[in-house]
């Protein structure tokens, strides 16, 4: 009996590391798909610069840039920022105008930990465009 209970607790020792990653997965989903109506971007069209490795998680600098000519065509509304291992993934929106002349952002965001920075473009005619950036935080910014 001993030896199953031990089993039992090993893996139940292991149980939330699974069940983590999911619900950490889960509220990703969830904030991309709240920020987009659901739509699913296309990679290519946005450009994000952010580090390779951060030494402060509290102050990461990365800037997004779009393609897109900017006239009364074809503009980007939206640009969207999330990271991937935060506590709360949806990072900020900003809302554009056809009147900003180059549809760019720069911003410092925070990071817990070593994660996936993803920035979603959206455009006019309600296409999304989306890029990512892998970010290695040395000293994380966010307490869960």
């Amino acid at each position: 009996m001993t030896t199953s209970r031990r089993a039992f607790l090993a893996a139940l020792a292991l149980a939330p590391v699974p069940f983590a990653a999911v619900a950490e997965a889960g509220a990703l989903d969830r904030a991309i798909a709240e920020a987009t109506g659901g739509r699913t971007p296309t990679d290519g069209g946005v450009t994000l610069s952010a580090p390779t490795v951060a030494e402060n998680g509290g102050q990461v600098p990365v800037t997004v840039t779009v393609e897109s000519p900017q006239d009364g065509t074809l503009h980007v509304t939206a640009i969207h920022l999330f990271a991937t291992r935060n506590p709360t993934p949806g990072v900020a929106s900003f809302r554009l105008t056809r009147a900003v002349a180059k549809p760019e952002v720069t911003t410092r965001i925070r990071l817990a930990e070593e994660q996936v920075v993803v920035a979603i473009a959206e455009l006019s005619d309600g296409t999304l465009r989306r890029a990512t950036a892998s970010v290695r935080v040395t000293t994380g910014g966010c307490l869960s």
